[in-house]
């Protein structure tokens, strides 16, 4: 499970592009966002590297968490 946290995540408009980013590195990936505490749970295979730049794509700033 892959743990980031995304500060400047702060509304559904922001859960939705984040979601798609991660989906587009990874469309089997299980995403689950808590906008509250910030935090993006993804299970996946590929690297935490991958989703950090597609999020950073899609204009976020993933930190580890």
């Amino acid at each position: 499970m892959i743990e980031l946290k995304v500060q400047d995540m702060t509304c559904g408009h922001c859960v939705g592009r984040v979601t798609k980013a991660v989906k587009a590195v990874d469309e089997a990936a299980t995403v689950d966002i808590n906008l509250e505490s910030k935090r993006v749970s993804i299970g996946s295979s590929h690297g935490t590297a991958e989703f950090q730049d597609a999020i950073r794509e899609a204009g976020y700033s993933p930190q580890p968490a």
